[in-house]
Formats: C-alpha cells, structure tokens, sequence
C-alpha cells in the first residue's frame, strides 16, 4: 500500500468539501463518524472523523489506524487537527486557524503544523521532523485539507454543477474543481443511503492535473454525511465505508 493511499483520504475530505454557498442548515455538533477500510478487498483498518466545540473554536480530528494483515506489513498511524475560528453570518463555521498533521506509513513519517494568517493572506508551515519553515501565499478562502469537510456538507449541491475552490496541503496551494456525477442509492454497514456523488480534480501551478482518481458519496440530505470514498491506487484500490458513529437515523 502506498504512502498516497491514506494521505488522498484526507486530502479529498478537504475537496469534497468547501463547495461554495454556505446553507442555513446547522451541522450536528458533536459529532463522531467510523469508516472500515479496506485495500483490493481486505480490511486494512479504520477510520474516526470527530468535531467538538472547545473554547468558542471548533475542533475536527481525523484518525486512521491499519489491523490485520496490513498492520504486519504496512503499519499505519495517522492523526490530522484542523482548528476553526468562530464564524458568523454566511460563515458559521468559520475559516482555519491552525491545521496539525502527523503521518505514520510503514517506513514514512510526517510530523507538519500550519498557522493560517487571513488578514495577510499568509500560512506558515513548519516540519517538525526536517526542523524547516516556509510561508505560503494563501486566497481568502482558503481551507486545509480537513477542515473543508465540514463546509461542502453546508452547500447546495445539483448534478452538472461544479464548484471551485481553494486548498493548502502543508506543501501547496491546489485549485480545486469538484465535480457533481450523480445521485446513487447505497448500502452500507449501518443502512441504506440515497447519496450523491462527487470527484474532485486538481490543479497546481508547475503539478500534474489530477483526475478520476476519487469518487465519494455524499448523503443526499441536509447533513452531507461522508457515506463512502474510493480511491483508485497504481496497485489495487482503497476504499472507507461508513460504519458507526453519531448523528445519523
């Protein structure tokens, strides 16, 4: 399994996620979500996506952890934190102030931190293991790639119509177009879900546009609940499906 496999699920819940118009629909806070994952058909692990309000900000934590024979192999350990600054008006969940990352692949490790700096349209990011820094020129909606979630889940979201945006990985700045595919019935460990689906494509300045490589479903409802998510790899495929948590009939 390769490092991108559990990177592009963190990655695209910044994509599928900050689709434009902000809906009146508050989003049940808190909230716990549990995906199973599997690779090319084996149960590779699980997955926890959790946001909790704290001090007046709001706080998403992303975890993914590998079982079975794939924790033997390919050990997996990952963490992400994406903090929101109290929002208002058309913006109630406000925009990122700091986004924590720290990857455990096999043999790779990442330890990063992103201070978001709106009023100077500036991220610094800091790697705590290669002991670096640099500044990062940023848009005024700019989302790091967890806390876009939370954002989509609020749009209005039709076949045909996509959106655009913007997200910062901890190493660039991506031009984000999601593409609306189509509505879907699901089944999934803890029922049937009408769903709409969506893929994300990438581009970046002097990178490869990247396309057709992730599909998610989406519930077809006011929650926008992250139902599945497939992503295609060189070897096999990834998939996470939901499978327990809160906030759902």
């Amino acid at each position: 399994m390769k490092k991108t496999t559990l990177v592009s699920l963190s990655l695209f819940w910044s994509l599928a996620l900050t689709l434009g118009a902000w809906a009146a629909q508050p989003l049940p806070v808190p909230e716990r979500l549990e995906y199973e994952v599997h690779w090319s058909g084996i149960k590779a692990g699980s997955a926890v996506q959790e946001v909790t309000p704290r001090n007046g900000e709001l706080h998403l934590v992303y975890t993914v952890r590998s079982s079975g024979l794939v924790n033997t192999f390919f050990p997996i350990d990952d963490r992400s934190e994406s903090v929101l600054t109290r929002g208002s008006g058309d913006e109630p969940f406000g925009m990122p102030r700091l986004f924590r990352e720290r990857i455990n692949e096999g043999k790779t490790h990442t330890n990063k931190e992103a201070l978001f700096d709106l009023q100077q349209l500036k991220v610094e990011t800091k790697d705590f293991l290669k002991h670096t820094e640099k500044t990062d020129s940023i848009t005024p909606k700019t989302f790091d790639t967890l806390s876009c979630i939370y954002f989509i889940r609020s749009a209005e979201l039709e076949p045909g119509k996509p959106v655009h945006m913007e997200v910062y990985d901890l190493k660039r700045l991506w031009n984000a177009e999601v593409r609306v595919v189509r509505r879907e019935e699901l089944r999934t460990p803890v029922g049937k879900f009408k769903t709409i689906v969506v893929r994300p494509v990438l581009t970046a300045e002097g990178q490869q546009p990247r396309t057709d490589y992730m599909t998610v479903w989406l519930s077809d409802d006011s929650r926008r609940i992250p139902v599945k998510l497939v992503v295609k790899l060189k070897v096999g495929e990834f998939r996470a499906t939901l499978s327990g948590g809160s906030h759902w009939p």
